[in-house]
């Protein structure tokens, strides 16, 4: 397939080249597209079709649900049956925005959407060039990230071209996002539970809404027979093609065990934060900082172009010191269990 390449500006966006990008997706087509998260891969989300072709390009498991984009909240009537009190207030704050809900769904979306499942994820989001993309086509766009599935998900344009370069019909360079993270994922179909966290944390959704659950797969392996209710539960994310572990505890405790697993290892790197860098001072290893502790914002944003550069360091294996599991630090480690393959040791 010969996979058109353009380059949007979100500050200035070409109709013309909307217009066509849209063309394709009412013809069942595939277009990959950046959103204020990562750059998703679309196609019309009511073409059964379409939605397959999807999981093609990606590699990706047909149990694993895809995640409807809309930018109208009309849209949302349509293809969902019932929009409670709880998610109205969610939307209300929320939306447009990285955020998706869970809802069930209607007859009219085909199951290769939902993979399966009697529920269909929904988002709305706030980049521009997604919003213009979704009004023009005139259907709602199922996007997972336009990345290989099991990959560290795409965040500039020239990682979507890395992997699905004739793959797919179009591919719109929008530049590096603005978030880096795939959205907080919450099913309202029952009691809130957040099946995937993101920027909008727990702490952020309880302001709005009395309780919200965590889902126990979040940090946890979840079994071979688990159902996925959205992307990301159940199969190994994230990953760079070298091994990524992760060690968990104080501080100098998990730099003197990382000091320990390298000491008969010739290629390794270590991943810490700028707090921690004199620990590791001397190691007979490729030593990078994700950031600073006090800008979890930052980490988050770059942890995935991180985890895409590593592989570019010609090391065997990659040690990662974890972080504290609340706020936004609950969404890095969640990303970070699943591309370690859940190798986690504790100190």
């Amino acid at each position: 397939m010969n996979t058109k390449i353009v380059k949007i500006d979100a500050a200035n966006i070409d109709e013309n080249l909307i217009k066509q990008a849209a063309e394709i997706i009412k013809n069942g087509g595939l277009v990959a597209f950046p959103t204020e998260t990562v750059y998703g891969l679309g196609a019309n989300a009511l073409d059964a079709d379409a939605s397959k072709k999807i999981y093609e390009a990606k590699g990706r498991p047909s149990d694993n649900p895809l995640i409807a984009h809309i930018a109208s909240l009309d849209t949302l009537d349509e293809i969902v049956e019932d929009v409670s009190d709880v998610a109205k207030k969610l939307i209300d704050k929320f939306w447009p925005g990285p955020m998706t809900l869970i809802f069930n769904k209607k007859p009219n979306v085909p199951d290769s959407t939902t993979g399966g499942l009697d529920t269909l994820a929904v988002r709305f989001p706030s980049n521009e060039i997604a919003m213009e993309l979704i009004k023009k086509s005139g259907v709602p766009i199922a996007a997972p990230s336009a990345n290989t599935s099991g990959k560290p998900s795409p965040t500039k344009g020239e990682h979507v071209i890395e992997d699905l370069d004739g793959k797919v019909d179009m591919i719109i360079d929008g530049g590096e996002v603005g978030l880096g993270l795939e959205s907080t994922i919450i099913d309202v179909t029952g009691k809130p539970t957040i099946l995937r966290p993101g920027f909008i944390t727990q702490e952020m959704l309880e302001e709005v809404i009395e309780e919200v659950e965590l889902d126990k797969t979040i940090l946890a392996k979840p079994t071979e027979d688990f159902a996925p209710k959205a992307p990301g539960m159940k199969y190994r994310h994230y990953a760079p093609k070298t091994d990524l572990v992760i060690v968990r505890g104080d501080a100098e405790k998990v730099a003197e065990r990382i000091r320990e697993e390298i000491e008969n290892t010739d290629e390794a790197a270590i991943i810490t934060v700028d707090e921690h860098l004199h620990l590791y001072d001397g190691v007979n290893a490729k030593v990078v900082s994700w950031g600073s502790l006090d800008e979890m914002n930052e980490i988050a944003h770059q942890i995935f172009d991180a985890l895409r550069r590593v592989d570019d360091w010609g090391v065997n294996i990659i040690y990662c010191e974890a972080f504290e599991e609340k706020d936004l630090g609950l969404a890095v480690m969640n990303r970070l269990t699943k591309a370690a393959g859940y190798q986690v040791i504790d100190v």
